[in-house]
């Protein structure tokens, strides 16, 4: 929602109290700090996945233990935001029951699938290339238009990320980065078409209540998903080390961060807090150096300022 101008006034200005913040920088400090944590918070699932997939499990199983233990915290979040509001409709359903299944479900599930295949650093520069996949949808079902300055954007972001790409494709297995790679652009691309979709469900339901609401979907079609595939036994045969790094996924990376940020918007707005998310990349590089031993090179540090250079003169062109 934009800010309101100031209105001129001829009283003088009220001071804060001595020894106190005004409220309204008390409210922007707070907001930054939980966009950052947020960000971070979410950047650190791709750490937790490539851990997890060292104990020798499949994407299948391991995305239906986060779903499992997710399930409960986002089923209380749609419950709480959904107190003494009216019932879902048919229609309220079957919106909730599409954006589950594109937003969350295919988009988590591609992640998960596409991390086994490439480095967290070049998935998270994938996924941060969502806001133009959101642009280039809504001018293909809106004919919204499209600013040169965001062109400029989009084509400086997809620069890096193909810097990136063709560096891991030369050190490794060309036609293993190019499948991660696909898996995980096709996820952002499920998760773009959930946000250009989402907008009338926004309004019609809120914001939490819909995340909590498709999000419990997900965390359904998941858990489905491993009982048609997988037997029932596979679950419990796990490494104990992944039981714990689903739990830490489902909690500390998916519900918590998903309440900070929403806080966050609240308090600064989404475009700052877009553009705090900035940290998101930088904080999965440098935790995917120190915790996984990922090599940190002279391409990855051009490719990653090319990506996050991109977005920012695509969210400038944007306003």
């Amino acid at each position: 929602m934009p800010e309101q101008a100031a209105r001129p006034t001829t009283a003088a200005p009220v001071a804060p109290p001595s020894g106190g913040a005004h409220p309204q920088q008390q409210g922007l400090g707070t907001g930054l700090v939980l966009a950052t944590l947020g960000a971070i918070a979410f950047s650190g699932k791709a750490i937790i996945v490539k851990l997890a997939y060292r104990y020798h499990v499949d994407a299948v199983t391991l995305i239906m233990l986060r779903m499992l233990f997710a399930l409960p915290l986002f089923a209380v979040m749609a419950w709480w935001a959904g107190r003494g509001k009216p019932p879902l409709t048919r229609r309220d359903w079957m919106g909730v029951l599409g954006l589950g299944l594109s937003g969350y479900y295919l988009a988590s599930f591609l992640d998960f699938a596409g991390l086994a295949y490439i480095t967290a650093s070049l998935e998270r520069l994938i996924l941060y290339l969502n806001p133009t996949l959101v642009l280039f949808f809504g001018w293909v079902a809106y004919r919204r238009r499209i600013t040169r300055g965001q062109l400029m954007g989009m084509a400086i972001s997809y620069l890096g990320v193909l810097l990136v790409f063709g560096h891991e494709a030369a050190v490794g297995a060309s036609w293993e980065a190019a499948w991660g790679a696909l898996l995980v652009f096709l996820s952002a691309v499920s998760y773009a078409v959930y946000l250009v979709a989402s907008g009338e469900f926004v309004k019609r339901l809120g914001s939490l209540r819909l995340v909590g609401l498709a999000t419990s979907v997900a965390c359904l079609l998941c858990i489905a998903q491993f009982l048609l595939l997988r037997p029932l036994d596979v679950a419990f045969n796990v490494a104990p080390q992944v039981i714990w790094l689903s739990v830490l996924n489902a909690t500390l990376c998916t519900a918590v961060p998903v309440l900070m940020v929403m806080m966050a918007i609240e308090r600064i707005g989404p475009a700052m807090a877009a553009q705090t998310g900035m940290v998101g990349p930088m904080s999965t590089i440098l935790m995917g150096v120190v915790i996984l031993g990922e090599p940190f090179t002279a391409w990855i540090a051009a490719g990653t300022l090319l990506v996050i250079a991109g977005i920012f003169v695509f969210t400038r062109a944007g306003r």
